[in-house]
């Protein structure tokens, strides 16, 4: 592979200028784009169709899952290696189910970020010691699957277009922003807001706003 094209997705703009000193370091490697959210790294991952995407899993707009799942739909050629500071049992699950080839600690980058980036680069994988073990486990289908908890219940009672838009409503947005963040018209974004609210069974915002930090769909 002559060159390497790579697209880096966090909101902090001092994380993104540490991985691309530390990418384009190695020969042939370059940065095509850089995100600050997860919906401007989705529409810079179809611009640029990098061979792999670094995606911060917090983001605002779109998290780093929602992303990853767009991509998989829209730009299947991109592996995506998401970072996080977060290792829950059902964080991992959700983002190999989103079709996520690696995942990789924000406290272990600046180590494997570019052992991680050739592996996937190679058509493996790369994961965490964690993660590793829940795949060897066999977490996701070779074993009977364990009780659901309030949390993976949550996770599956939301489409992907309501997990976004709780999102935005989460941090603050109002329906107008939203239907604007989304291109969609106001009354399309309150008919979901009122549909999300009666599924699960919330009457405020401030009880979306648990939702999403108990989801991480947003951090708290």
């Amino acid at each position: 592979m002559n060159s390497v094209r790579l697209l880096i997705a966090d909101d902090h703009e001092i994380v993104r200028s540490g991985l691309r000193t530390v990418l384009e370091a190695q020969p042939g490697w370059v940065v095509a784009a850089e995100a600050r959210d997860g919906r401007e790294a989705v529409e810079k991952a179809k611009q640029v169709k990098p061979h792999i995407a670094i995606l911060d899993i917090s983001m605002p707009v779109m998290n780093g899952l929602d992303a990853a799942r767009h991509m998989v739909r829209h730009v299947p050629e991109t592996k995506i290696l998401v970072l996080s500071v977060h290792d829950s049992d059902s964080l991992i699950q959700s983002i190999l189910q989103a079709g996520a080839r690696g995942y990789l600690m924000k406290s272990d980058a600046t180590r494997d970020l570019v052992v991680a980036v050739n592996a996937l680069l190679h058509n493996k994988t790369f994961f965490t010691p964690k993660v590793e073990r829940i795949v060897l486990e066999g977490y996701l289908s070779k074993k009977p699957a364990k009780p659901a908890s309030d949390n993976d219940l949550d996770a599956l009672q939301l489409t992907a277009r309501q997990r976004e838009i709780v999102q935005l409503l989460a941090e603050g947005k109002s329906s107008k922003q939203v239907a604007v963040a989304l291109d969609i018209s106001v009354k399309t974004v309150e008919t979901h807001r009122a549909n999300i609210m009666r599924r699960l069974d919330y009457h405020s915002v401030a009880d979306l706003v648990r939702y999403a930090v108990r989801n991480e769909i947003i951090d708290a």
